[in-house]
């Protein structure tokens, strides 16, 4: 399957010292996996309803966007949004959307099975599939799964070919390279509570709700942390890096627990945190933790490069947002799809490595890496 920019620095993240064991991970992710091959609509923790139905043309998006930014929740009451590749990977009639993240990110995948709530918002066109302007948020509760039959592989892997391009293929050096990548990637379904469908990317207008009612009221302000809420970054220079991205981000709890995930745009930044603005009555008054992501990307999503924060979203009674940073992160993809994948390839086993030396793996998992065993396609001969 080939290889996005988002996957490639979760794995470098997920081999850092002080990391979750890799084993530990799985094993608790079998202990508690709810997958089942003959109804995934009827599942022990998440109950047994009918699934959320969706349009043509929402289904074009799901299956058309590059990229959707991914939102779980914090132990704190915060959120976290990052990029990910759905791939166009979903089952309508059971009610599901998906994409594929890395074992070794732990810290994300013990915040997922702490909390299961996640939003995925599908806000960017470019470089798709589909002509839709609207703004797609889904919410739902996620199941990773860490050993996944032979018909969720072939649909994962046929539909990142379909999204991303060919594979790179080859048993004397590709397939033998990339192994440990695929071996440590798994597929997350995101059972559907509801979908928020607003008439533009901007998220202006009222938007379609399907499934679950969306809350009545925003979500009440939060207490504030410990460590205060001012900026502790330097909140000029992380404006200027946000700014320059295409797409804009912030992602907070709502009031039913489910993440919500809102387009904004950052004027600039004072002493106080970042300038925001957006559509009004987006952004709930008052103060609470919340998750800023800026990204820009290319075809295929090659040269995807992020930038993204916590912090601390204060906005005032006239609709005045500033944001504090506290902390921060990104990466720069490469701009070649071969440089990126060998680059994934050696990431994936020097953190294998990493992993059995420290004693935190003695087994590699199979993941998506059963792929690579079937033969790759033929190359076409001349006619």
């Amino acid at each position: 399957m080939p290889a996005a920019s988002e996957l490639f620095t979760e794995t470098a993240s997920g081999v850092r010292v002080g990391r979750p064991a890799l084993k530990q991970v799985l094993d608790q992710l079998r202990a508690d996996n709810a997958y089942q091959k003959a109804d995934r609509t009827c599942r022990p923790g998440y109950g047994c309803h009918m699934p959320v139905s969706w349009s043509e043309e929402i289904d074009a998006v799901l299956g058309g966007d590059l990229t959707a930014a991914l939102t779980y929740l914090t132990p704190a009451g915060g959120a976290v949004a990052t990029c990910v590749a759905p791939v166009g990977l979903r089952d309508r009639q059971a009610g599901w959307v998906g994409f594929t993240t890395s074992l070794g990110f732990g810290k994300k995948l013990d915040r997922i099975e702490h909390d299961p709530h996640v939003a995925l918002a599908f806000h960017a066109r470019e470089h798709g599939t589909s002509h839709s302007q609207r703004y797609v948020l889904v919410q739902g509760r996620a199941e990773i799964v860490p050993d996944p039959d032979e018909a969720l592989l072939t649909l994962v892997w046929d539909q990142a070919v379909g999204v991303l391009g060919p594979a790179k293929r080859g048993r004397l050096f590709w397939d033998r390279w990339l192994r440990e990548y695929y071996a440590v990637r798994v597929p997350v379904l995101v059972h559907l509570d509801r979908i928020m469908a607003w008439p533009d990317l901007r998220c202006a207008g009222r938007p379609e709700v399907l499934g679950t009612p969306a809350p009545l009221e925003p979500p009440a302000p939060q207490a504030p942390p410990k460590g205060g809420t001012g900026p502790r970054l330097n909140s000029a220079r992380a404006a200027r890096r946000c700014r320059v991205k295409r797409h804009q981000l912030l992602a907070y709890r709502g009031a039913d627990g489910y993440p919500v995930t809102i387009p904004i745009e950052i004027l600039g930044a004072g002493p106080n945190g970042m300038r925001l603005t957006a559509v009004p009555d987006l952004l709930p008054a008052g103060g609470r933790r919340a998750g800023l992501l800026a990204h820009s990307y290319r075809p295929e999503l090659i040269g995807l490069t992020t930038r993204y924060h916590t912090g601390w979203l204060e906005v005032a009674p006239d609709g005045t947002a500033t944001y504090a940073p506290h902390t921060a992160a990104g990466f720069v993809g490469p701009p070649n799809k071969t440089l990126l994948l060998l680059g994934n390839g050696l990431v994936a086993k020097l953190g294998v490595r990493s992993a059995r030396k420290a004693g935190r793996l003695t087994e590699l998992p199979a993941g998506m890496s059963p792929m690579l065993d079937r033969p790759p396609p033929r190359r076409p001969g001349p006619a």
